[in-house]
């Protein structure tokens, strides 16, 4: 069970600093070996990077003896509730510059909330002075990574205007919502047209997709809500996640559920059915357009899981 950050002494607190020093050294290091042949320029930035990394780990194991001693526990970033889960680069590959360096400013994103949240919470002077040193050194890897950029990269190789928002709006607004927006359309498919091929009423298959559409958006309202407080990972205020995962996972749903106002069975049915498929080309279109899914996997992805769904509904519902 992963524990709460607010819980961890102060040994712990350096032992995971060192954690995620030697995981960040690793990952550029990495990153420089994958885009030496394709990228020489790029991959000499990063191995700069993994180099002041690997500075900020000697701090800090420096620190850890002469507080603490020698023995360093192991604490890893899955150990402590709230760090975003970083994928392995090589599950990311092929690696385009793009590609790398929103991962990247991800890395440097949470490293800074992570020092920043540690030196408030540490009540030793040297400890939070180290602490707030590396959180503001973390706030200059962005300008360190340009200039080692002007040096090594030719000036015509990927030249391109800051996302930082953008990606801050998708971690805080999109990604809670599109979560939301698929569990409604997709989970409230098999109870709603189950009922509606068993009943053929659509009053029924009404009450039941606004009832499946409700409960679903309050269970996945709170359920997004307590998973993170966003301290660590800048995913934002937890009930702010919550309350656009909770209203889109009801729109979801209520979306298909709409059309069984009508009286006639078969027009309220055809109509829900239509209503599905944008529900699902919108889905599509999130995924790609933020996600960065290529449009034919994502529009396979959601149109598989979909139909599976909307078959199981039909066929309990006929049988």
């Amino acid at each position: 069970m992963p524990k709460n950050f607010r819980d961890l002494s102060e040994r712990e607190i350096l032992a995971l600093a060192i954690s995620l020093e030697e995981e960040d050294i690793r990952t550029y290091s990495d990153i420089a070996e994958a885009m030496r042949e394709n990228y020489p320029g790029t991959a000499h930035v990063f191995a700069a990077m993994s180099e002041e990394e690997n500075g900020h780990r000697y701090r800090l194991l420096e620190l850890y003896h002469t507080k603490v001693g020698d023995h360093i526990p192991l604490i890893r970033r899955q150990d402590v509730k709230g760090f975003l889960e970083r994928k392995s680069f090589w599950l990311l590959r092929p690696l385009g510059v793009d590609k790398v360096r929103v991962q990247v400013e991800l890395m440097e994103a949470e490293s800074k909330r992570f020092y920043q949240t540690a030196a408030r919470h540490s009540t030793d002077a040297s400890i939070r002075q180290l602490l707030g040193d590396l959180a503001a050194e973390e706030r200059r890897h962005e300008a360190r990574a340009e200039e080692l950029e002007s040096d090594y990269v030719p000036a015509e190789v990927e030249k391109q205007e800051d996302e930082s928002q953008r990606r801050l709006f998708v971690l805080q607004i999109v990604q809670p919502g599109l979560a939301g927006l698929m569990d409604g359309s997709v989970s409230t498919l098999a109870p709603v047209f189950a009922v509606a091929f068993a009943t053929r009423n659509s009053w029924t298959a009404f009450a039941v997709g606004l009832a499946a559409s409700l409960g679903a958006g309050i269970s996945m309202g709170f359920a997004e809500a307590l998973s993170d407080d966003g301290s660590l990972t800048g995913r934002g205020h937890p009930w702010v996640r919550g309350l656009v995962c909770g209203l889109m996972t009801a729109v979801g749903g209520i979306g298909h559920t709409l059309p069984f106002l009508m009286a006639n069975f078969r027009i309220a049915l055809a109509a829900a059915a239509l209503v599905v498929l944008v529900e699902l080309g919108v889905i599509s279109w999130i995924r790609h357009r933020y996600m960065d899914t290529p449009a034919l996997s994502a529009a396979l992805q959601v149109g598989l899981g979909g139909a599976l769904v909307f078959v199981t509904g039909v066929l309990i519902g006929s049988s």
